[in-house]
């Protein structure tokens, strides 16, 4: 083919598109003076032709290859200034991959052969780098669009109860998944790992990061790579580390057959998606993508040295969401991921970084940011559930609370004051039952649902649940940082014994803190998560940062069964379904005169006396009980005894049945019997009773 062959096209569709008469290929650069797109052999390593894209409408170049078809394998030369300084590192030596790709080969091989600027550069002074990089950079291919997909399942959000998991953590060791599927997308969609979700009654998964990523240089040249996910470079890719490779399939369908065996078994599927920050990290990271296609457009750059990146993810950039340009790219990744493989939602990893103004207000947090204005309106996105981490590490960068109405949130104040309480003993009953009944101080009940608080005890960062109660200190070693890295604040116990115990009252009472733990995030007002393995009894070995373990410290155990409580949550998860009054249909009301849908909540004394204000503030917390719908056969009771004895509850009038009590190993409650008035609970324990006898 000449290059005069290559024609106008248009710059409706960004990335690359299939039409009649070809393949379309667009590239957002505003800044850029020519682009060249690189045409090379299926496996990526030869470059056969080089074609300048012949017409840039607005911001966009594009060109329409004659007889371009799918499986076509690309990239981008980008042309413009070298001006650090002014933020332009444009160099046409470095091949670049498209931030529209949707699959991608190759692996970013942490070489400086990727950098923008010589290896010798010094800060400040950085020149650019001539060698070209095409053989090994990556590249994306052209892909054929999937099949329509079909609708999801209709999960109540009052009703919902999240599951944090890896993708090939989850499966890697499963002895129920073929060998030939462990770890990958088929072995999440494989009947034996359905199994043990429909079994635990989980109804959404939530799957820790799948976009393609590029591992950090760092962890790299450790023999380390970032596990956890959160290092992308192409959006909406999914991870070919997660393909099993099976013949006819690539990791597009395989991911997509996920989806679907997922949404056949009842259960939705949300992304986290790291929209932040990119793999490309500071001004001495490589030069893959959007740097290189201009990187003025795409980052934050600090207004005094625009060479230099504002950096509130820790990461080394922050994505500028500010810039219509890169908005239509997150907004049209975000599409991609549920009009292609029927995603149901997303978990925003430092939500608050896609919400920040721009330096005439300071970098402010804006509720009504364009990002969050464009998915409210927005006919695909605006039903899906939209998670946020409200946090991140720039100037006012906590905003729990302060996301749209519909929106859910991760609160670490519920995570922080359940611990305190049920393993410190250190938190009054003023702080616990307002956790308990959903963090309304957070969340506004006039203008947020009860549903917004996404209530978890543990997550993928930080201790897991077995080493919550086995280690005081973080055990960091394996990730090449001396054991610096990770949050030194856990609010954990290790019950007399630092890591794995066989003395049987240390793993009773581990035992009866998990439980307890599992049974508060279930029964609390909100929408609980649980992080996979917590219900097995994985164990990190002390490590609360395992972001690079791609190992048997984050694979999950399928085979130690010791410490296994699935039959527990599972019966907390189906008595959550079946008591109406635990679920999150409204705010719980001091009154039945009181507007709103929700229960009315009656607390009280051990002693059955209604608290007062000392009793509230009270600097050691203490036992606490609280009755949903009282009068009604709907009526709940929960009793909770936060305290290292037992104590005795004064029950209110009725006839009460016992559904769950942590201090037990036993899952079994029978239904017919009615308990004592006088029922006594166990040290660092919860109960729930019920005036109905639920039926599973």
């Amino acid at each position: 083919m000449s290059l005069s062959s290559m024609l106008s096209g248009n710059a409706a569709e960004w990335g690359a598109t299939l039409a009649p008469e070809g393949a379309n290929f667009t590239l957002a650069a505003p800044n850029a003076t020519s682009v060249d797109l690189c045409l090379f052999d299926e496996a990526g390593l030869t470059e056969l032709q080089r074609l300048p894209l012949p017409a840039k409408t607005g911001d966009v170049w594009h060109g329409l290859l004659p007889g371009g078809r799918a499986g076509q394998v690309y990239g981008f030369r980008v042309h413009g200034p070298w001006a650090p300084e002014r933020g332009h590192r444009f160099n046409p030596a470095k091949l670049l991959l498209d931030p529209y790709a949707r699959e991608v080969l190759g692996r970013y091989d942490g070489s400086d052969l990727h950098w923008a600027h010589t290896p010798d550069s010094a800060r400040g002074q950085q020149l650019p780098d001539s060698r070209d990089n095409a053989a090994t950079a990556l590249k994306a291919r052209v892909c054929a669009p999937l099949p329509t997909v079909n609708p999801g399942p209709v999960v109540l959000p009052q009703q919902r109860v999240m599951y944090e998991l890896h993708v090939k953590g989850f499966t890697r060791l499963h002895p129920g998944v073929p060998e030939a599927l462990r770890g990958s997308y088929a072995g999440l969609a494989h009947p034996a790992a359905i199994a043990h979700l429909k079994a635990l009654g989980v109804t959404t998964l939530s799957l820790m990061p799948v976009a393609f990523r590029a591992d950090e240089e760092r962890l790299q040249r450790l023999g380390l790579s970032n596990y956890w996910g959160y290092s992308p470079i192409a959006w909406s890719a999914p991870e070919s580390r997660y393909w099993s490779g099976a013949a006819g399939s690539t990791p597009r369908t395989e991911f997509r057959a996920m989806v679907d065996a997922l949404h056949a078994a009842g259960i939705e599927v949300i992304l986290d998606v790291v929209y932040n920050h990119t793999g490309e990290t500071d001004e001495f990271g490589p030069l893959l993508s959007l740097r290189g296609i201009d990187n003025g457009t795409y980052y934050h750059l600090e207004p005094g040295d625009a060479s230099r990146y504002l950096n509130w993810t820790g990461c080394g950039n922050c994505v500028n969401l500010n810039h219509p340009v890169v908005l239509r790219t997150v907004m049209d990744s975000l599409r991609a991921w549920v009009t292609d493989y029927g995603v149901d939602g997303f978990r925003f990893d430092l939500a608050p970084v896609l919400a920040r103004g721009t330096a005439e207000t300071d970098y402010r947090f804006n509720p009504h940011a364009p990002l969050l204005m464009a998915i409210a309106q927005d006919p695909t996105l605006r039903n899906c559930v939209m998670v946020a981490e409200p946090w991140d590490i720039g100037p006012g960068g906590y905003q729990l609370g302060a996301f749209p109405p519909g929106w859910l949130e991760w609160n670490d104040r519920f995570r922080d004051t359940q611990r305190s309480a049920w393993l410190q003993h250190s938190t009054h009953r003023g702080a616990l039952a307002n956790r308990l009944a959903g963090s309304a101080e957070a969340f506004s009940p006039l203008r947020r649902a009860a549903y917004s608080s996404v209530n978890f005890v543990t997550a993928h960062d930080g201790f897991n649940l077995m080493d919550v109660v086995s280690y005081c200190h973080r055990h960091n070693d394996a990730n090449g940082e001396g054991n610096r890295d990770g949050h030194g604040h856990n609010l954990s116990v290790n019950h007399g014994v630092e890591g794995c115990s066989e003395d049987e009252l240390v793993v009773q009472a581990r035992a009866r803190h998990r439980r307890t733990l599992l049974a508060a995030t279930l029964f609390s007002l909100g929408t609980p998560m649980l992080l996979a393995g917590d219900e097995l009894g994985h164990s990190q070995g002390g490590n609360n940062n395992a972001y690079c373990q791609d190992n048997a410290i984050t694979w999950l155990n399928w085979e130690a069964t010791r410490h296994d409580l699935s039959s527990f949550v599972a019966r907390a998860i189906a008595l959550r379904r079946a008591l109406l009054a635990l679920q999150a249909t409204g705010w719980w009301r001091s009154h039945a005169g009181e507007a709103g849908s929700g229960p009315v909540a009656m607390w009280a004394l051990p002693d059955g006396r209604t608290l007062e204000a000392d009793d509230w503030e009270a600097p050691q917390g203490g036992p606490l009980a609280v009755q949903l719908q009282p009068g009604t056969s709907e009526a709940v009771l929960l009793l909770l005894n936060p305290s290292a004895s037992a104590q005795a509850f004064t029950l209110p009038a009725g006839d009460w049945h016992l559904c769950l009590d942590t201090a037990s190993e036993s899952v079994d409650a029978d239904p017919a019997s009615t308990v004592s008035p006088l029922f006594t609970v166990q040290a660092d324990s919860l109960v729930l009773l019920s005036a109905g006898r639920p039926v599973f």
